[in-house]
């Protein structure tokens, strides 16, 4: 209900500009992927940096923002989807603690373009309304250990850390 008010809303303002993406609810987290002009994703992560001030009572909690980018020629997702992992989906047990925080990321983009191309070819293929994607591929979903670790890098930034970067003029050193 959050997501559809806040695309609601952005439908609103920006009415060109469709928002599409994936949304993964885990038990205790959620990978959120959003594709839209550069206005609309700094819209959004506005809207995350004011859910994250309210503190514990936040809908969402240690919300972080690990990709942005701009000028991307295609969409990978042709609409808005959400799947729901209704089993744990298990790493390999080595696999995080040897990888790097950038391979994880790695990881993470490789399997969600996997999974754009599946939800692609399935919609490629039929007319019929689509199946949810947890049942098109679970083998292409995050696993949750692995969503939960990139949560807890430091290197990742909140919204409002984010937006604090992204705002502030890049000052280079006068003297160098």
């Amino acid at each position: 209900g959050y997501h559809r008010e806040l695309f609601e809303n952005l439908l609103e303002d920006h009415p060109g500009e469709e928002v599409s993406g994936l949304l993964l609810l885990y038990s205790s987290c959620i990978f959120h992927i959003v594709e839209s002009c550069s206005s609309t994703i700094h819209h959004i992560i506005q809207d995350l940096a004011s859910l994250q001030k309210q503190g514990h009572s936040a809908l969402l909690q240690e919300i972080k923002v690990l990709v942005v980018a701009h000028n991307i020629p295609t969409r990978l997702f042709p609409d808005w989807y959400m799947a729901t992992a209704t089993s744990p989906v298990a790493a390999p047990r080595d696999s995080e603690q040897s990888e790097s925080t950038a391979e994880v990321v790695t990881g993470c983009l490789t399997l969600l373009l996997k999974l754009a191309a599946c939800i692609q070819s399935f919609e490629d293929d039929s007319k019929e309304p689509s199946e949810s994607v947890h049942t098109l591929a679970p083998e292409l979903l995050i696993p949750a250990e692995t969503i939960n670790s990139l949560c807890n890098a430091e290197e990742y930034a909140s919204p409002e850390e984010f937006l604090r970067m992204y705002l502030s003029p890049a000052q280079a050193a006068l003297d160098s």
